[in-house]
Parts: C-alpha cells; structure tokens; sequence
C-alpha cells in the first residue's frame, strides 16, 4: 500500500494499484493518461466566526483543484443537494472551548466582536446554523469519503481541543468513510492564521485529492 509523500499517516487504499507506480503518490497521479483519471468533485463546507476558517477552507479547496472540481461554502448555504453531488465531502470548523462551537460559544464570539477596539470582524453569515446543528441534521451515506479539519490556538492539543474530532465522530455517525486523520491549522493569540498554515492547507488539500482519486471503502465498512 502506497503513503503519500509528506504525510506518512494519510494512507489510501488503492482501486488499481497500476496506478500509483512504485508509490509515486501526487507525482504518479499527475502523470495519468486522461482516460485513468476520474472526474470527481468535492464540496469544502465551513464554519467561520472572524473568517480564519474560511481562508483555510479556501486554501484547502486551492489544494483540491488539482484533481477536483470544487465548491467551498458556508455551513448556512451547504444544501443537501450540493452534499449529496460530491464524491468528497471536506467540513471544517473553528474550535470553541476544547470542540465544536454550541450557540451560546457563538453568541460570545459575536459579542467579543462587537466590543469596542475588538478589531474582530464577523463572517457575513455568523446568523446562519452552527456546524454540530448541520451535521446532526447530515442525511446518511453509506460509505461515502469525506475529511474534517478545524482551526485552533496553537499549543498542546490536549489543552486546546480539537473541533476536528467532532466533526469526524458525526461525519462516521452519517455513513461517511474518512480518508484521512482529522487536521488542525493553527491561529494566533492575535487571531490570525500562523505562518506557514496556509501553504499546509493548500498542501493537505492537494493530498486529499489524490487520496480520493484511489480510495475505496474496505469490506465491512
């Protein structure tokens, strides 16, 4: 089984393995005639209160491109259509008090904003539902492939929670087979992307990709 390079945990399990020649990964992939490669599409949903995880989700879905057709989208505007016609579902949202954001963890994101000299600004959509509300109401899809991402304040995980896990336990709980380790991209205590997370982002969704275009769901899942 082959690992994709730069990421030794993300390992997918391959449909043919004529097509990842020597464990050639992203390389192999691009050198696909057109006939070998699938058309696919991927739906990137996110939850964003001051817009950090909305530019993570965009460059995640700049990674994607280059094996999929993608759509990122706010969590208020993820319609059971558009999940219903991706072959990748990617969800993403900001970590509020060790997991994923409740309604009052939001209304205290908007009053912080609101405060004077905040320098905070609110997504446009911050009114819409919360992601652990969208995710409960997710129609099942049985084995279907899908990925979860978060945000957090960088420091030691085990203190900082990780909204990644929740969304991967309820994306499971729908029928939905990840194809990778939940991941977090980290903001400062300044609320801004750090250095580097970015590129990472664009990165990982570029594996992603190429992971999905192998995957196939083991027997018994």
């Amino acid at each position: 089984m082959a690992v994709l390079p730069g990421h030794p945990t993300l390992v997918p399990v391959l449909r043919d393995s004529r097509l990842w020649p020597g464990g050639a990964g992203v390389t192999a992939l691009k050198t696909m005639t057109s006939r070998d490669v699938i058309n696919m599409r991927a739906l990137v949903v996110y939850e964003s209160m001051y817009g950090n995880t909305h530019a993570i989700a965009t460059d995640i879905a700049a990674g994607l491109r280059e094996t999929h057709e993608v759509i990122v989208v706010p969590v208020a505007m993820a319609t059971a259509d558009l999940v219903a016609g991706a072959d990748l579902l990617v969800v993403g949202g900001p970590t509020h008090m060790h997991g994923l954001s409740t309604a009052s963890s939001r209304e205290l994101a908007a009053k912080s904003a609101a405060k004077t000299g905040s320098g905070l600004m609110l997504e446009p959509d911050v009114a819409g539902p919360g992601l652990r509300d969208w995710l409960n109401g997710l129609a099942d899809r049985h084995a279907a492939l899908a990925a979860a991402f978060d945000t957090r304040l960088t420091g030691i995980p085990a203190l900082t929670g990780r909204a990644s896990h929740g969304i991967r336990k309820l994306l499971m709980r729908h029928g939905y087979f990840l194809i990778a380790p939940a991941e977090s991209f980290l903001v400062s205590q300044r609320n801004s992307v750090i250095d580097g997370e970015a590129s990472r982002a664009r990165h990982w969704g570029t594996l992603l990709g190429a992971a999905a275009c192998v995957a196939h769901v083991p027997a018994g899942t």
